[in-house]
Parts: C-alpha cells; sequence; structure tokens
C-alpha cells in the first residue's frame, strides 16, 4: 500500500505520520509513505525526526496541479492535512487560507480523481459549524463559519462533498476539535502559554475567558482519523470529539499551575473579532466503527507541558 499524506510536516500531520510509521495503525503496516509538504513557517521536517529514513518527502504545494499530477498516481490512498489553520491569521489576511484550503484542496481533488486514487481523508474542523450555546453538533448540523480560516475550511468540505457526489470519489471528512500535545507550533494556545511561562514571560487571555473549547490529545485524533479512513464511508462525516470541554479561564489555571506561575503572568486582551463563544461535537458516529479515545486530558496535559520544557530547543527556534 501507498499513502500520501499532504500538510505532513505540520504540527497534526507529522504526528499521524510518526504513529502510522511507528505501527500504530496495524492494518497500514508496513505501508510507503511520501510525505508532500510546502514548509511555510508551521511546517517543519524537525517533526518528523523520530522517522526520518522511513518515508519520501516531495517539498511542494497542494495548488501546484503540475506537481501534483507527477506525485498522486501510484497512491492509493490520500490524506489531507495541508491547511493554513491560524485563526487570528486569517482574519488580519484571508488570500492564503482561500488559496490553500480551497483551492488547493480542489486542484489535490481533480488530481486524486485523474489518478483513480482508492480513499482520500480530508481532514476539517468543528469551527466550520459557527459557535454552539449548548448541546453537541452531530454530522448533520449546518455550516455557518464565523471567520475566513473557517469559511475556507468549509469551503473546502463542500467541496469535498461535491466531488464525492458529481465524480464519485472516495472520500471522507473528519471534523475535529482543539488538539495539543507535542510538536504544536507556538502561535496556538497551549505551546504559547506554556513556552512564555517558561521563559519568564505573560500569557494573553481573550476577553473574559468565558470562550469554551473541547480538547483531545493529538494522537487520539490522528486515531479517529485512521479509523474513518479504513472503515468510513464515502462521502460521510465522522467527528472526532474532545476528552474535556474547557472555559479559556479554566486552561488558563490549569497550564498557571503546571509552569508553576500565577496569575500576575496573565494579561487581558480584546477579544478577538467574530471568536465563537464554544464548540461540541458528537462522535457517536464514528464510535460505532470502533473509535474510542485514550488520552485522559490530565495526563496529556501534564505530557505535553513536560515536553515543551524539555525540548526548548525546538520550540525556540519558533518563537514569535
Amino acid at each position: 500500500m501507498r499513502i500520501l499524506v499532504t500538510g505532513a510536516a505540520g504540527f497534526i500531520g507529522s504526528a499521524y505520520v510518526r504513529e502510522l510509521l511507528a505501527g500504530a495503525y496495524p492494518a497500514w503496516q508496513g505501508a510507503q509513505v511520501t510525505v508532500l509538504d510546502l514548509l511555510t513557517y508551521a511546517g517543519n521536517l524537525a517533526n518528523l525526526n523520530p522517522v526520518q529514513g522511513q518515508f519520501t518527502f516531495v517539498h511542494g504545494d497542494i495548488g501546484d496541479a503540475g506537481l501534483l499530477d507527477r506525485v498522486v498516481p501510484g497512491h492509493d490512498v490520500v490524506v489531507n492535512f495541508a491547511a493554513e489553520s491560524h485563526v487570528d491569521r486569517s482574519i488580519a489576511e484571508a488570500a492564503d487560507f482561500v488559496r490553500t484550503n480551497v483551492l488547493g484542496v480542489q486542484r489535490l481533488f481533480d488530481a486524486c480523481l485523474k489518478a483513480g486514487v482508492k480513499r482520500v481523508v480530508h481532514v476539517s474542523t468543528d469551527e466550520v459549524y459557527g459557535s454552539i450555546a449548548s448541546g453537541s453538533w452531530d454530522e448533520t448540523a449546518p455550516l455557518a463559519p464565523n471567520s475566513p480560516y473557517a469559511a475556507a475550511k468549509a469551503a473546502g468540505d463542500l467541496l469535498a462533498r461535491a466531488y464525492h457526489v458529481t465524480h464519485g470519489l472516495p472520500v471522507v471528512i473528519t471534523r475535529c476539535g482543539n488538539n495539543y500535545g507535542p510538536y504544536q507550533y507556538p502561535e496556538k494556545v497551549i505551546p504559547l502559554f506554556v513556552t512564555r511561562l517558561l521563559t519568564g514571560g505573560t500569557v494573553p487571555l481573550y476577553g473574559d475567558g468565558a470562550n469554551v473549547r473541547d480538547w483531545i490529545h493529538v494522537t487520539d485524533h490522528c486515531r479517529g482519523i485512521q479509523v474513518a479512513a479504513e472503515h468510513g464511508e464515502a462521502g460521510e462525516v465522522y467527528h472526532i470529539a474532545g476528552t474535556r470541554e474547557l472555559t479559556n479561564v479554566d486552561l488558563t489555571d490549569r497550564l498557571l499551575t503546571a509552569c508553576g506561575a500565577g496569575w500576575d503572568r496573565v494579561e487581558k486582551v480584546p477579544d478577538r473579532l467574530g471568536h465563537d463563544r464554544r464548540y461540541s461535537l458528537t462522535d457517536a458516529k464514528l464510535r460505532k466503527l470502533g473509535y474510542a479515545p485514550r488520552v485522559p486530558f490530565e495526563q496529556g496535559l501534564a505530557d505535553t507541558v513536560r515536553w515543551y520544557a524539555e525540548h526548548a530547543a525546538w520550540w525556540q527556534e519558533r518563537q514569535q
């Protein structure tokens, strides 16, 4: 089996490749893996050092149709992680998000059609739904994105559905909540807070801090993706829910405690434009296929903080 993983030098994509090549997914044991990544600011081949030499690397953009026509043929499965993903950056400048998350996705799907790829997995986000005051979204919830990032991801999801309905592309879509774990670029909240606290800095808390996010360890997310890849039905969406809902205040308190810091290290900042109040998914559909998370939040967060403390050289090169 040959598997192409796009965006595989980023946080979640690299975790998936490390898990795959370490034998975490027995059904795909021995697969030949190709990594395609543009190596933008958040992508780094150092994220794949633990499995270096076990994959073929191609430096390139999913928006490059000519490159895709050369790379995609011969692969049985394509797993697409390639995306611009930081909400604040999308608010400041949306063009790159549309270019990669919409046009790049369309060109990737075209290449998969032409090459006769047997399975395409398109990795998406709960942010495509907007905000939910109570309860949890299932996979039939309407899309109502509130940031340019979320809108671009929603557009990619709709293209996936359209390519399945129109052309029979064998694609499944996964949507997940907030990820945490090692190798996450320090612009995201957990590594941003941990790295600043470890170096004596302050951390920003948006607005009243009451926004709620559902947190999942990146390895559980990757396991859910794999279950959908192996057992999901083409054309369907599968949620991968988190293991702990927390307000940003609660998360900040846990990170302060883990880093031995006090609330004097927190700076209140104006709220983000269009800041969604709460996300929440139900993943009963995926659990029927055999998925269940394995990393308790308390353990996962402690392990993550420890990893950043022990790998200062990795993140100090990437701090902004």
